[in-house]
């Protein structure tokens, strides 16, 4: 047996029982809530709406790049004062007084030089010493002229005028007086100067003593 209902959607209800009521209070709640929200949602816009926009900060210069030649330059300068070499240290060079001792000993031999010397000569005239000062000086240009190639620094004449240019050498000339200035200086040669060109002493024996500038004498 086959029963067929019928829903007629048109009728309305008849009745408003304590379901109804709850089924109503709940659609106006959410639709008090539905309210609320679009009323926070428009005042929410209006006020953005009134903010000034937001002022953009300027972009920060683009710092060009350094060229690479002057980056380059720059480290080629930084490894020169870090790695550069300390100055070497000053060396004396020690001379030797085996050749100073000889040519004592050379003057002693040719021209009586240390007698004369370390002889007490206050109680001989002038003429006495006159005579031994010629043997001395004899004796002395002798052992000289043998051993020593000597010449002027300077070929000017003494007492003339000289002008030294700038970066003369200061080894083979001395200034004297007023010095002013900078060169070029021009003054009178006092003295041309002297130097050795040429040294030719002779060579020591194998444990010979160059102290000994002259042997003491025995006569027997």
């Amino acid at each position: 047996m086959n029963m067929t209902y019928a829903i007629d959607l048109s009728l309305k209800p008849t009745t408003f029982d304590f379901w109804h009521v709850c089924l109503a209070g709940t659609v106006a709640l959410l639709a008090l809530s539905l309210i609320v929200l679009l009323l926070v949602m428009v005042i929410s816009l209006a006020r953005r709406s009134q903010q000034p926009a937001p002022v953009a900060e300027p972009a920060a210069a683009a710092v060009a790049p350094e060229p690479v030649i002057q980056i380059v330059e720059k480290i080629v300068e930084v490894e020169k004062l870090v790695y550069a070499p300390a100055p070497e240290p000053v060396v004396l060079k020690e001379a030797s007084s085996d050749a100073a001792l000889q040519l004592l000993g050379l003057l002693q031999s040719e021209a009586r030089f240390i007698d004369f010397i370390k002889e007490d000569i206050t109680s001989y005239n002038d003429a006495d010493i006159g005579i031994a000062a010629r043997v001395v000086h004899e004796g002395c240009n002798k052992a000289i002229n043998e051993h020593f190639t000597l010449v002027p620094v300077r070929t000017e004449d003494e007492g003339g005028l000289i002008t030294l240019p700038a970066g003369f050498d200061a080894a083979t000339v001395r200034l004297t007086g007023d010095i002013i200035g900078s060169a070029p200086f021009t003054g009178t040669l006092i003295h041309k100067g002297w130097q050795a060109t040429d040294v030719k002493l002779p060579k020591l024996t194998q444990g010979h003593n160059a102290a000994i500038l002259a042997a003491a004498e025995v006569e027997l």
